[in-house]
């Protein structure tokens, strides 16, 4: 150590660094920035020149491949920014030009660049490098060269673009140096609220104070009367997306009001554009008097003779906001115009600007106003953007992200969000204070206008944003699997709303001839944490969806429909049409809206419309191909051969030859073939015919015999005839869930509520058909909820479309309550039924952990299994072989394609835009495409 720093003493300098920059460490070599930044920074945030110089070279000296070194710290220095991660740049950073190209690359990522200087004596360094082997022989001018740059550096580095900077200036000052990291002015992620976030207010105060008084809010005023403050009892905080100023009648009062809200600490507030141009105005810079400005500006004047110091107190204000805020740990960001997901918590002028203008196409729209682009339509991130800036008629959630500015100040309203509730709440404007140059309608960014179907958005590789799962992938081959279905044999697209997930069977059964057993579904949501469960028969037919509208108008107005008269659609699990007949779909949708309108639905849910999830029976209406091709025909072989064979080894036997072995053999064979056709002929009975009452019991059954062949009996009958009202004789419609109607997702409802609904529709055809004159009427029973499953009426009975769904509820930590469900399951399957779901009766469950459970557990009986895995599964042997069945593959996919469901059903609800609800739909489809089972 050389003598000029031997008496050197300060005091401890502290050095301010935000928790997301890129630092520059300046300084000539063996001014100690190595050591520096090893004593105040973590190894994995500095990066070195030296370092990167011996990755690609294996010398760390050697000035020949200062380039590629160079090129490879900016590398790890931007894949570090771009993951929020702070850096610190160790060279010596001594020429301008080296720091332009660290600067550029904070620009790039939007994070504040800082430059620490060691300023440490030519001797020290000298003295430093000379006690280093490897730089014991540096020549002096090079330090002589990068002392000079330095010095000629120190005036400019804050014009270079660095924001701040610390220079230390001798050995004492730097060893005496501490970093403290500062939390970014931005990041509120440790205040979680609850928040009230309010739109764009432009002057509307009496708005302002009612839609606060509505949040619960207690204003507080001054000696004159005027608002002043506001607190929440229960501390709740707003949070204003700013345009508090401009075109409204009382600007001030506004900015009064939620200044001392601020100050006060009960709100928060970002700038919108119209505060960033007042400030600049009320700063003496020269803008446009135009948008609003000249009436805030006279209010201001007027408010000068009052308050001499109010317009200083505002200008100071505007220069303190911040330009967006993230809040919540992360799940919330608050940005006048948006943000961009990139942009979350960064700093650059680029997100200022953003934040208060979003970014424009560069074109005008017939109105002269900027066309904007809209961002949110390809937004996927994880935190919810809350902003304002461009009046919509109404507020509506999109790709997680929500437009509050609902134009009070044009006639609108005033809108707020609670969060993390996720609840609107407005206050109508009392007037149209001033008249907009175009009208509010929704555009891309929200609303049902939203731009039309695109290829785009569908092919090539997706990952879907969805509430309950986080982001879903599709896979591209997947997606243009599901593209061919979709276009080719889809309904009309604007009816599609929904596409039912697929259903993961309970866990293997472990008990003897069984290969699923509801044991196992119970003791799988008991380990789940779900206690209370409901058993659901499942029907003999295929997974219908109904979209019935009240009427056709309905069905224009809301959906597009473009057909004539369509009150609605009805369609299968892969979105085709049930059926080929437009008039049978619309006799059974009519039928249903009658059922809806006798409940009481209508104007008990507030809508006009209602997604149905249901069950069509027969099975044979919709599988006829399958029965004749593959079911029929195995029965109608074994009739044909069994006799004979089970014949030619009785007569051997009678000559006393050994065959009894395989006499047992065959006819276990035979039976397995019997039991197998009984299991199919179950699923068929004729419609059309009003005579038929009960399923299975028609003349010409499909039984599969040899003089009649596959392709005799029921699946020979003729189409739906006349049932005395409508032609549905014969048809069941089992409806078990109501998914979603005007504004509302309703697929969230406790399966017990959903049940009750069901029951009502059900019990309301019933009183239509009886007053018309059907002493038949009737499905199935009505409130069949406990008990014996073998005493209620079979689906098939009666005249009516609609069939009820029996259920019996389970405490799965009960053991007789699990024996009887167990019991129930059994006569349920030995009097013929195909088995039983099991639900959590609060749909959406959740493990303690948080984690998404199973929305349902299928537990097939034995003899329907047989339809499924052969006539022979259930011998001991076959049975071992198809326990070893893989089922998290099917599990991940129901979960999946269920979340996927919801997430279509919550932008359905919310009015959002034909093409994000197809998103979710389509992806439903795509995951069908994955490799699982089938037989799963």
């Amino acid at each position: 150590m050389t003598d000029e720093t031997t008496d050197e003493t300060t005091d401890e300098r502290v050095l301010a660094v935000p928790d997301l920059a890129l630092v520059v460490l300046v300084g000539a070599t063996g001014s100690g920035k190595s050591t520096f930044a090893a004593r105040h920074f973590k190894p994995t945030e500095v990066i070195s020149s030296d370092v990167c110089r011996g990755l690609v070279s294996d010398d760390e000296n050697d000035q020949g491949a200062s380039a590629d070194a160079f090129e490879l710290l900016h590398f790890i220095a931007g894949k570090r920014l771009a993951a929020g991660r702070l850096t610190v740049v160790d060279a010596t950073n001594v020429q301008s030009d080296s720091r332009k190209q660290l600067i550029a690359l904070a620009r790039q990522y939007d994070v504040l660049p800082v430059a620490i200087v060691l300023d440490v004596p030519e001797g020290v360094c000298a003295e430093r490098n000379a006690a280093r082997p490897d730089r014991a022989a540096l020549p002096r001018h090079v330090i002589q060269r990068h002392r000079r740059e330095l010095q000629r550096s120190l005036r400019h580095l804050e014009r270079e673009g660095f924001r701040t900077v610390h220079v230390l200036r001798g050995v004492a000052e730097v060893e005496a140096a501490t970093v403290t990291r500062e939390r970014r002015y931005n990041d509120l992620r440790h205040l979680s609220g609850p928040f009230d976030i309010i739109g764009d207010v432009h002057g509307c105060r009496g708005e302002l104070e009612s839609l606060l008084g509505d949040l619960g809010y207690e204003l507080r005023r001054d000696e004159e009367g005027r608002a002043v403050g506001a607190a929440h009892p229960e501390g709740r905080t707003a949070v204003f997306v700013g345009d508090l100023v401009d075109r409204g009648p009382d600007s001030p009062g506004v900015l009064r009001l939620v200044m001392g809200m601020v100050a006060d600490g009960s709100a928060l507030c970002v700038p919108g554009n119209h505060e960033n141009k007042l400030g600049r105005y009320l700063a003496g810079t020269t803008v446009k008097l135009a948008h609003g400005l000249p009436e805030t500006i006279e209010q201001l004047e007027r408010e000068d003779a009052r308050d001499p110091d109010f317009r200083a107190r505002v200008a100071a204000f505007i220069r303190s906001l911040v330009s967006h805020y993230v809040l919540d740990g992360g799940a919330l960001v608050v940005a006048h115009a948006g943000l961009l997901e990139k942009y979350h918590g960064r700093q650059s002028g680029r997100v200022r600007s953003f934040a208060l203008y979003g970014e424009t196409t560069g074109e005008t729209d017939a109105f002269g106003l900027p066309v904007r682009y809209p961002w949110a339509e390809d937004y996927r991130g994880r935190a919810a953007v809350v902003y304002g800036h461009t009046p919509v008629p109404r507020a509506t959630w999109l790709n997680n992200t929500i437009c509050l500015d609902t134009g009070c100040v044009f006639g609108g309203a005033l809108t707020a969000l609670r969060w993390p509730e996720r609840e609107l709440v407005s206050t109508p404007a009392e007037k149209v204070w001033y008249e907009p140059v175009k009208p509010l309608v929704s555009e891309a960014p929200g609303g049902t206008d939203g731009r039309p179907l695109d290829l785009n958005d569908v092919t090539g590789r997706r990952v879907v944003e969805t509430r309950e799962l986080g982001r879903v992938a599709v896979k591209e081959e997947n997606a243009a699997a599901a593209l061919e279905v979709m276009s080719r044999f889809a309904v009309d697209p604007s009816l599609l709303a929904y596409l039912p997930p697929t259903m993961a069977p309970c866990p293997t059964s472990s008990r003897d001839g069984y290969l699923e057993h509801p044991a196992e579904a119970f003791a799988a949501y008991r380990a789940d944490g779900v206690r209370q469960v409901v058993c659901q028969e499942k029907h003999m037919g295929s997974r219908a969806v109904a979209l019935v509208c009240r009427d056709a108008g309905v069905a224009r107005e809301r959906f597009g429909a473009t057909t004539a008269e369509v009150r609605g659609v009805l369609h299968t699990r892969t979105g085709r049409p049930f059926f080929a007949d437009p008039a049978l779909t619309d006799r059974v949708l009519g039928r249903l809206a009658e059922a809806i309108d006798g409940a009481g639905l209508w104007a008990e849910l507030d809508t006009d419309w209602l997604l149905v999830d249901a069950e069509l029976m027969p099975w044979s209406l919709k599988a006829e191909g399958l029965l004749r091709g593959q079911y029929a025909a195995v029965g109608a072989a074994s009739r044909a051969v069994f006799p004979g064979v089970l014949d030619a080894l009785e007569a051997a036997t009678g000559r006393g030859l050994e065959v009894s072995e395989l006499l047992a053999r065959q006819r276990e064979r035979a039976a397995d073939a019997e039991a197998f056709t009984e299991a199919y002929r179950r699923y068929c009975w004729r419609v059309g015919d009003p005579s038929e009452d009960r399923a299975g019991q028609s003349t010409g059954q499909l039984a599969g015999r040899p003089a009649g062949g596959p392709a005799g009996g029921a699946l020979d009958a003729p189409a739906p005839g006349v049932d005395g009202r409508e032609g549905l004789g014969g048809i069941r419609l089992a409806p078990f869930q109501l998914l979603a109607g005007q504004g509302r997702n309703l697929a969230l409802l406790p399966h017990d509520d959903q049940l009750a609904l069901i029951d009502r529709l059900v019990a309301a055809e019933a009183d239509l058909l009886a007053a018309a004159g059907d002493v038949n009427a009737g499905g199935a029973a009505v409130g069949a909820k406990v008990g014996d499953a073998r005493g209620v009426a079979a689906p098939g009975r009666g005249h009516g479309l609609l069939a009820s769904t029996r259920r019996l509820y389970v405490d799965t930590e009960d053991e007789a309550s699990v024996a009887a469900g167990i019991q129930w399951w059994l006569d349920l399957t030995a009097a013929g039924g195909e088995g039983m779901v099991v639900k959590p009766v609060r749909a959406g469950a959740r493990t303690a952990g948080g984690k998404l459970v199973q929305p349902g557990l299928k537990c097939r009986g034995p003899e329907y299994l047989r339809l499924v895995y052969g006539p022979e599964y259930a011998r001991p042997e076959n049975l071992e072989r198809l326990g070893e069945r893989h089922l998290p593959h099917k599990r991940s996919l129901a979960l999946r394609e269920y979340a996927l469901g919801l997430e279509g059903l919550e932008r359905l609800a919310g009015a959002e835009p034909l093409w994000r609800v197809h998103e979710a739909v389509f992806a439903v489809l795509a995951l069908e495409s994955e490799p699982v089972d089938p037989r799963l």
